[in-house]
């Protein structure tokens, strides 16, 4: 697995490593998170599932976050979004 952008760590409050998981489980788990973070805090979300690249920014569009950034590194997605 490849790690987390350095510059992400300092923006986000909560992480969710969703490695290994596949459809539609990194999204449900994703929900947990979002409900326990406060208003505008970060979650940094780690996917190796390639169909979280079409989810979580529907996620994101769906409910509200910001998807403030993404990248893919050696097959391994990473999100940072913030919470509405």
């Amino acid at each position: 697995m490849s790690t987390i952008p350095e510059h992400w760590q300092a923006l986000a409050q909560h992480t969710l490593d969703a490695s290994g998981l596949m459809c539609p489980e990194p999204v449900m788990l994703l929900h947990n998170v979002v409900r326990d973070a406060t208003s505008g805090e970060g979650i940094i979300v780690i996917a190796t599932d390639p169909s979280t690249e079409r989810d979580i920014p529907k996620f994101c569009q769906f409910l509200g976050h910001a998807l403030e950034q993404r990248t893919e590194i050696d097959g391994t997605y990473f999100y940072l979004l913030r919470k509405a």
